[in-house]
């Protein structure tokens, strides 16, 4: 049985149309991984990679449009109120160089949970997952932390982005 509590409170048929398009794009995570843990192939390091040049990806066009690299823009482009409620985010704090949300709800570990996988393929999955956000930080300049997930059987999803001083962002 699982230990993951991963319980909505927010009920809307829009949101529950929106957190249905995010379970959608973490079925094709699992799937790609359980199609390649039949073949025996190691899947974890090439969906690392490939999520986090997604991250990139998406990072520096966040970047195009905002000009900018400080965090209160990425919270306005990235965390806007539609996803503040799909996610039932809390924004802690927001400033240029630091952005701290707490998750109260994942439709990713949702779907995970609906295909009956494991505590530990969820934590995986999250992580791997999570390697988009940690594209997104880098095109910021930023990093993460992530000191608590649902996905490992906390109540929220705790993500601190922070600025990383280095030469490229002093310029």
């Amino acid at each position: 049985m699982s230990n993951i509590i991963n319980n909505a409170k927010i009920k809307s048929p829009l949101i529950k149309a929106i957190r249905n398009l995010f379970e959608h794009r973490a079925l094709w995570l699992y799937f790609l991984y359980d199609e390649a843990s039949k073949e025996g192939i190691d899947f974890e390091p090439i969906a690392r990679r490939a999520v986090n040049r997604c991250g990139i990806y998406q990072g520096s066009n966040l970047v195009a449009v905002t000009k900018t690299k400080n965090l209160i823009s990425l919270k306005k482009q990235l965390f806007s109120f539609v996803g503040q409620k799909v996610f039932e985010m809390e924004i802690k704090e927001s400033s240029e160089k630091e952005l701290n949300i707490n998750f109260h709800y994942c439709p990713l570990v949702s779907a995970w949970q609906k295909q009956n996988c494991s505590d530990t393929e969820i934590e995986k999955l999250c992580d791997i997952a999570m390697c988009g956000d940690r594209g997104i930080a880098e095109t910021f300049g930023a990093k993460i932390d992530l000191s608590q997930t649902i996905a490992k059987g906390n109540q929220i999803c705790e993500l601190r982005f922070y600025q990383v001083e280095t030469e490229a962002v002093l310029k």
